[in-house]
């Protein structure tokens, strides 16, 4: 290996856990969504891996467009411009609308009395959600919540990586590009995977007390804030 490839390599690997780390919006949805949707360490790891893997073929297919097509990479920048605008306005959407959604489930789950006549007068707290109060398709363990999340992350952009592969692809072989391209992806996901598994399982032994019913708005307001971020932020 020539030592300009082990450079490029280490770059790669470098971009990919910073890029990670500094980008909340690639673990704290996860973190969010496992802990109110109850998902397994093994649903967690595996949502997480999937979403990671459609973030960075995103990138990558687009990468390999432009060098096997000769495109300038300030169009590239473009593309990947408007993808992450496509995947900041999703998921603010899909943030703004779960903690709608939420702060509607809290409402409900709300104690209050109603008062009964069995001879003695008498009242007792309850609420009405029940045993089967979840929306089907949003935050139980056959949700759609994950395809969601799959779908922006899709759209999500890694910035940093095209220009790395372009330059890469300028001055080496397409191996390289390769194993470039291998490299960022792996320490991306493995960056994920850690960051989200260590603090789903450290959301498990926090307990909001009374404010626990709030959970799934904090939940929407997390991801929207995530979305925020990259849309005005640039994070």
């Amino acid at each position: 290996m020539g030592t300009e490839l082990a450079i490029l390599l280490g770059t790669a690997a470098s971009l990919g856990l910073v890029h990670t780390l500094v980008g909340p919006d690639h673990y704290l949805p996860f973190v969010m969504m496992a802990r109110v949707g109850k998902w397994s360490i093994r649903k967690t790891a595996l949502v997480t891996f999937l979403c990671g893997v459609g973030h960075i073929l995103g990138s990558v297919a687009l990468a390999f467009v432009g060098i096997a097509f000769g495109v300038a990479l300030s169009k590239l920048k473009a593309v990947e411009w408007a993808r992450g605008e496509v995947a900041a306005w999703l998921l603010i959407t899909f943030g703004f609308t779960y903690a709608v959604y939420g702060l509607w489930r809290a409402i409900k789950r709300r104690p209050h009395e109603h008062p009964h006549e069995h001879g003695v007068s008498h009242s007792h707290p309850h609420t009405h959600t029940g045993s089967h109060a979840h929306p089907h398709g949003v935050s139980d363990s056959g949700s759609l919540t994950p395809w969601v999340l799959f779908t922006i992350f899709v759209f999500g952009p890694c910035e940093c990586l095209i220009p790395l592969l372009m330059y890469t692809a300028a001055v080496k072989s397409r191996l390289a590009v390769a194993l470039v391209a291998g490299v960022f992806g792996v320490v991306t996901i493995l960056t994920m995977l850690v960051v989200v598994i260590v603090s789903a399982l450290g959301t498990r032994v926090l307990s909001l007390g009374r404010a626990e019913r709030y959970s799934h708005a904090l939940a929407g307001l997390v991801i929207f804030a995530c979305g925020g971020a990259i849309k005005w932020l640039g994070m």
